[in-house]
Formats: structure tokens, C-alpha cells, sequence
């Protein structure tokens, strides 16, 4: 399918909008991500699933791109901007994307300069889509602790602290209550860690599981499970959906062995020696790595101890604590109030605004 539209009128939702320069017409784009290019149009699909199209990586004055809704439901499986190193209505960073989720809607965009970007000179009301107010968070429990059995140097992984990042809107004059998960000490899960403020769902990231240190015991179910000990069950214990992964199964019965504790990026593994604690996942907020599973050990003699290093979600290695949690916060600086309690650390670079959460605060919006 193609055609030029030259200065025809273009019709879409009711609104008529001329469009000008000429915009080559694509076929229908039904997948979850393509990459626009300027010049074209693109009625896209989302049936069966949301769309991200990604913007030129580059791109001159009065270059223009449309995307329309092609069976009006974009309020079922939304269409995301992903706008790369350029700016979007003057922001650059990802955390802004534009999300489209109007049915039936038309957008136009043109890149204007530097200072402003990609600007919609028509998104049917010509919506401001990178929202003022918008918090990005993460949110990270205390991972799990472990102790030492009657003495014996036998313990499996424990799991790393829940770990959700992603953003609400903050309203006006709404204080927004962070609490802060410490890593548990001794043989328990870590504790959660929460933001609230009226209006808001809570937000709960759930401690990481301890580990197994009796035979045939299995890892505690957390935010990542925690490891199981020598002849445990196959599994070790479960991990949250979306905030962290499954401990590890214990090394098998003629190794008394533990399991690795889970964490945000991937499963505790199972070892004739000792179990790895899964990977953690790095925040797009501040780059550091967080909710990763504590590792297994032997029983005697092949024992190392770690506790999670504080404000980290890391699960203990051994017989060791769990590292506390943290919760960090990001914010247009035009945006940030300045009003907060429990002393976060505040550093602004560029256009954002962050706070780190330590302990337990709020941030009036």
C-alpha cells in the first residue's frame, strides 16, 4: 500500500487536519514494535496486541511522521513512542514516551529543532503526552536472611527483596508515603517495601525468602524465593510475578548442598557444590543493581558468608542477613516541589529531578 497524500485533506475521528509536505502511506503495521521513518504513515493495528514505534534516530527541520488508529483500539493495546536520543514536545529522556490510547485516534508529529523535537501539531486535542507530575519509582524489599542450623555450617541461598519499577501521576498537594524494607537477620524473609498517598494503589515490593538449612527443606516464597537445602523438593521457593524469581533446587541427596536464592533477573540454580543466586536487574534510574538471590554452600567445610550489602535487596549468601531495601524516585526538576521528609538524597541532572529513599519519607507532589 502506498500513496502520496501531497496536500489533501486527511480524515481521521472526525478531525480534519491538512496535511502537508506529502506522507507516503505504509502497509498496515500489526506487530508489537516497528521503526518509523520520516515521511511515511502508518495506520497501525493493535488487535491483538500493544505497539511501540520506535522514532528516527536522527532527523532535519519539517520532518513529519502519522500514525492512525487502523480498527479503533488503541484503548485496549495502546501505541507507545519510543523516542530515542531526540526529544519529545522538549524532554529526551524514555522515561517521557508519548502513550496514545484514544480509539480511533490520529496523531502527526514534526520534528521542529533541538530545543523541542518531535512536536504533535495533531493528536485529535493535542494532548501534552509527556504528562507533568509523573513519577518513576523503584521500589525494592529487604532480601532474606539466613542462620546457622545447631551449628552446622549448612545453609542454601536466600532470595533477593521484590523489585517494581515503573511510574504513577502524582497529584497536586498529595504526599506520597515511601517505607523502606530492612534485610531480615537470622533465618526469615526480608520486609516489604511500600509506597502509598491517596488516590494511588499501594505499591508493595515483598521481602526475599530465606533459604533451606535442614534436610529436605524447601526455600520460603518472597518477593524471590529462597533455595532449598540437600533433598528438597525440585522447585525451591516462589518468587513474585514481576518483582522477582524462584530459588534453587538443593544439589541432590548424596550432596549436602543448597540451592541458590532467586532474584529479579533470573532463578536460583541448583549445584553439586553450591547454588548461584540469580542475577538482579538494574535500575533505569540510577544504573545500580538490585534484588539479586543470595548463593548456596555446602554443609561443613565449604561455607562462605555474605550478608546483602545495605540498600540493595540482595539476598544473604550462608548464613549471613539480608541487604536492605531502597526506593528512588524521579521527576521533571520543573515539576519537583522540593517538599519532602525522612532526608532522601536529592541530586538533579539535566531535566530530572531523583530522590533516594534510604529509609522511610514522603514527597508531597
Amino acid at each position: 500500500m502506498s500513496g502520496k497524500v501531497g496536500d489533501n485533506l486527511f480524515r481521521a475521528s472526525g478531525v480534519v487536519a491538512a496535511v502537508a509536505g506529502g506522507v507516503s502511506w505504509q502497509d498496515v503495521e500489526t506487530g508489537a514494535t516497528f521503526t518509523a521513518v520520516a515521511g511515511n504513515g502508518y495506520p497501525v493495528n493493535t488487535t491483538s496486541n500493544a505497539c511501540t514505534a520506535t522514532l528516527p534516530t536522527s532527523a532535519e527541520v519539517g520532518d513529519e511522521i502519522i500514525f492512525t488508529d487502523y480498527l479503533r483500539t488503541w484503548a485496549t493495546n495502546n501505541l507507545t513512542l519510543a523516542q530515542g536520543d531526540l526529544k519529545f514536545q522538549g524532554y529526551s529522556d524514555s522515561i517521557t514516551e508519548p502513550v496514545y490510547s484514544t480509539n480511533g485516534q490520529s496523531v502527526h508529529i514534526v520534528y521542529m529543532d533541538a530545543t523541542q523535537g518531535w512536536v504533535p501539531i495533531s493528536d485529535d486535542d493535542v494532548t501534552f503526552e509527556t504528562e507533568p507530575n509523573t513519577i518513576t519509582y523503584d521500589c525494592v524489599a529487604g532480601g532474606g536472611g539466613n542462620a546457622a542450623d545447631g551449628g552446622y555450617n549448612r545453609e542454601a541461598g536466600s532470595g533477593g527483596g521484590g523489585f517494581i519499577a515503573s511510574n504513577f501521576n502524582g497529584s497536586s498537594g498529595v504526599a506520597y508515603t515511601v517505607t523502606v524494607g530492612g534485610g531480615a537477620s537470622g533465618h526469615a524473609n526480608g520486609t516489604d517495601s511500600t509506597i502509598t498517598g491517596s488516590g494511588l494503589t499501594t505499591i508493595t515490593a515483598y521481602g526475599g525468602g530465606f533459604g533451606g538449612n535442614t534436610d529436605g527443606m524447601v526455600g520460603a516464597d518472597g518477593g524471590s524465593g529462597g533455595g532449598n537445602w540437600y533433598s528438597a523438593a525440585s522447585e525451591g521457593g516462589q518468587g513474585t510475578a514481576d518483582q522477582g524469581n524462584d530459588g534453587g533446587a538443593s544439589g541432590g541427596s548424596n550432596n549436602w548442598s543448597g540451592g541458590g536464592g532467586g532474584g529479579k533477573g533470573a532463578e536460583g540454580t541448583a549445584n553439586d557444590t553450591n547454588g548461584v543466586g540469580g542475577a538482579g536487574e538494574a535500575s533505569v534510574i540510577t544504573g545500580t543493581t538490585y534484588a539479586a538471590g543470595g548463593n548456596g554452600h555446602r554443609w561443613q567445610g565449604y561455607s562462605y558468608n555474605a550478608s546483602g550489602a545495605a540498600n540493595t535487596g540482595i539476598g544473604a549468601t550462608g548464613i549471613a542477613d539480608g541487604g536492605s531495601g531502597i526506593i528512588n524516585l524521579k521527576i521533571l526538576t520543573a515539576d519537583y516541589t522540593g517538599t519532602t521528609t525522612g532526608s532522601p538524597t536529592v541530586t538533579t541532572d539535566g531535566d530530572y529531578t531523583e530522590m533516594k529513599f534510604t529509609g522511610s519519607g514522603s514527597y508531597t507532589a
